[in-house]
């Protein structure tokens, strides 16, 4: 149920120091996890680096996930480009093979930035990751779904993807149910009904909503001081304002803590299949672990989240 994130938000895997990052590569299969989440883009390959290097004292089998993201710049060689970065990452790995490798770029009804065109994506990406699992290089082709929601949509409705990155955290559950109208976030429109009827892996990420959905107080030092959100408020101080009305779930006895209450909302999901969580320390794994082991949060504690949810309609995003 808990993935381990590589990212740079939480940047232990990126700017942490080379014997902390093995002890918690290590410290976290010893507690179960079998699943690294990487990419090229984390720390401009640093990530994929480090995971790599930690992993080859492991015995035991585990599951890594890598991300391509094209920059825009790859012309009418958009396949070929696929191809090169996924080879490029499994150098930094160490690895012949990955078992998923997942576009990051948003999917969108047009090309520019971040964003990619859903006909490319279905109809050079996909077919480029097809290329590499027929060549033994990846096992299952996956999507981070940001972008336009009704885009992500027919991505999934197309089966040519095996699993997806959905956000999903108490800040914005849209992916799980219906929201009310004026909910300050993107209504992702209960994805996960879509991805379920796909027979698609899940993985929930932004969790804790980038440290908004933590305890008060300084972001870690390997943290990313500055986040912009993913599919809620505007700004991160926006997320951080409305994340204090959760605490109340804390004060009335339903979670020990706000970080928590965020990991075993996610996992109360059963359309989820792991909450992929980025982290600063060996301390926030374990806090992470310690969540998992209680499972998902009570009847009472997800009626009482939803009101607080709702105080949020209405409000500017």
């Amino acid at each position: 149920m808990l993935g381990f994130g590589c990212g740079t938000v939480s940047g232990l895997m990126v700017r942490g120091m080379q014997d902390e990052q093995d002890r918690a590569v290590h410290r976290a299969i010893d507690l179960g996890i079998t699943y690294f989440d990487t990419a090229a883009a984390y720390g401009d390959g640093a990530s994929e680096k480090n995971l790599g290097r930690a992993l080859k004292s492991v015995h035991s089998e585990v599951v890594v996930g890598t991300k391509v993201m094209l920059t825009g710049g790859e012309g009418k060689g958009v396949g070929d480009a696929v191809v090169a970065k996924l080879e490029a990452s499994l150098k930094r790995l160490g690895r012949e093979c990955v078992d998923i490798v997942q576009l990051h770029n948003r999917t969108s009804t047009r090309s520019g930035g971040r964003n990619v065109d859903l006909a490319i994506v279905l109809g050079e990406v996909a077919p480029a990751i097809a290329r590499l699992i027929e060549q033994g290089k990846a096992r299952f082709c996956g999507l981070t779904a940001l972008g336009d929601t009704d885009a992500i949509r027919q991505v999934v409705d197309s089966g040519r993807f095996d699993t997806v990155q959905v956000v999903y955290n108490m800040l914005n559950p849209s992916a799980a149910g219906p929201i009310p109208s004026g909910f300050p976030g993107q209504d992702f429109a209960c994805l996960l009904d879509r991805t379920k009827a796909a027979e698609m892996g899940t993985f929930a990420i932004r969790v804790l909503a980038a440290g908004a959905l933590s305890p008060a107080g300084a972001r870690h030092p390997l943290a990313k001081a500055e986040v912009d959100p993913m599919g809620s408020g505007s700004t991160f101080a926006a997320d951080v304002a409305r994340a204090r009305r959760f605490e109340a779930l804390v004060r009335e006895g339903h979670a020990g803590g706000l970080d928590e209450a965020a990991i075993r909302f996610a996992v109360s999901c059963e359309k989820i299949s792991s909450a992929v969580l980025g982290f600063s320390s060996i301390e926030q794994l374990e806090t992470a672990a310690r969540a998992i082991e209680k499972g998902p949060l009570s009847a009472a504690a997800l009626e009482r989240l939803r009101a607080l949810q709702n105080s949020f309609v209405g409000e500017p995003r």
